[in-house]
């Protein structure tokens, strides 16, 4: 044990001493040290860069997700994709006939498997309040679980009560992009705004929910209101309709989906060898085509990065050739008082190492001085994150040891008494 940590001392002050003048020599040499360390600086820049945006994606992805739940399920005339092998007829889709009201009822009554269904229509619309008018948003249209299926969240005010969504009651519940733009300030709790030439009463906004490439609905430009009340400001017939479920806790996703098929193919007395006239989609095929994009980015950076930490690898293999070269009489007096291969193979791995630590170190500032500049907005939240600042220091640490094993695998193999009398 006592031999083990004398060896061990040893080593390390060989270690600690190898690197320091390791960077005593970079200080004598400033532009080829620029040179040798560019390329391991690029890629981990390059590397870091597109972690740090999947990341950002990702984070986009799930608060989208998070909006509706990943097993909501939306029974829509278009699918999100073709079917596996088959061609996206958009030309048969158009003339499939909308979700109906009396099609949700029918699976609300019939249903076993669904947690909460509601029926959503929307159309674009003109919101007034006194002079100011936001002109971007659109009204919906929803029966009373909307709330339950679409994660809907309160900032100001309250939700429908049950008599309003069945009564026609004018109340509305804003967005919170449309709350800031017509009101800017002021209180909207209980003020009459124009939803086209309609007064309505409004008692609520909703908390903000931001950007994200897989929402389908936005929140934050929407006004909602009661179907029944919808259905007095415009044809909901001929409005944009979909009806959305969410299952129960013990149901998995093969029974729900069959089970909503069945019932649509019921109530649209589809015959045995006809195909459906209604598309289920699901959420988890918006998550499956990120991940395949997520996949792209990632293999475009590492094949970027690679290229550059390529050259920047024989950047340290270069400065550890001549560094060996430098102190071959200093190799040959540390072997003849009985340094052993390993201890000088392993002070310059440890010297090549930290070379390269030194390059990945600047590209991951670089990053961090990136994501400062160009800000981190909601829709792309780019954070430097602790996971990714190991993986590309552990990246470079593992080019410099690759790097440097050949030129510190010829120190340890130098002859003492060559080595000492050397030129």
């Amino acid at each position: 044990m006592v031999a083990f940590q004398k060896k061990f001392k040893m080593i390390f002050k060989l270690i600690i001493g190898s690197i320091i003048f390791a960077f005593s020599s970079l200080k004598g040499d400033k532009f080829r040290t620029f040179l040798s360390l560019f390329g391991v600086t690029i890629g981990i820049f390059s590397i870091v860069t597109v972690f740090t945006a999947i990341d950002a994606l990702k984070s986009n992805v799930e608060s989208g997700l998070q909006s509706f739940g990943s097993s909501t399920v939306y029974v829509q005339e278009f699918p999100f994709a073709p079917e596996e092998g088959e061609e996206f007829k958009w030309w048969e889709f158009r003339m499939r006939p909308r979700p109906k009201y009396e099609e949700y009822l029918y699976l609300r009554n019939n249903s076993k498997t669904a947690k909460a269904i509601s029926f959503f229509t929307s159309k674009d619309i003109t919101i007034k309040y006194k002079r100011n008018s936001f002109k971007d948003g659109y009204i919906a249209g929803t029966t009373h679980d909307w709330n339950r299926v679409a994660n809907i969240e309160i900032e100001q005010g309250r939700y429908f009560s049950l008599h309003e969504t069945k009564s026609s009651v004018p109340v509305v519940i804003l967005g919170y992009e449309v709350a800031q733009s017509i009101f800017q300030g002021e209180d909207p709790l209980n003020k009459i705004i124009k939803l086209g030439n309609s007064n309505t009463k409004v008692i609520g906004v909703m908390e903000k929910e931001g950007e994200s490439i897989v929402s389908i609905y936005d929140k934050d430009n929407s006004v909602l209101v009661p179907y029944s009340y919808a259905s007095m400001l415009y044809n909901t017939k001929k409005a944009n309709a979909m009806i959305c479920l969410t299952p129960k806790p013990n149901i998995t996703r093969d029974e729900f989906i069959q089970e909503i098929k069945l019932l649509m193919r019921s109530i649209r007395r589809l015959k045995p060898k006809q195909k459906d006239n209604f598309a289920v989609n699901e959420m988890t095929f918006l998550l499956d085509s990120t991940k395949q994009i997520f996949s792209g980015i990632a293999l475009a950076g590492w094949v970027i990065g690679g290229f550059s930490i390529l050259i920047g690898g024989f950047g340290i293999a270069n400065i550890m050739f001549v560094s060996v070269k430098e102190r071959t009489n200093l190799i040959g007096i540390q072997k003849a008082l009985g340094a052993k291969n390993y201890a000088i193979l392993t002070q310059f791995l440890a010297e090549a190492a930290a070379l390269s630590l030194v390059g990945g170190a600047v590209g991951i500032l670089l990053v961090f001085l990136l994501i400062l500049a160009v800000g981190s907005g909601e829709a792309f939240p780019m954070q430097l994150s602790f996971y990714n600042i190991i993986r590309g220091l552990l990246i470079s640490s593992i080019i410099g040891i690759v790097a440097g094993f050949v030129p510190a695998y010829s120190a340890s193999k130098l002859n003492p008494v060559e080595a000492i009398n050397s030129k």
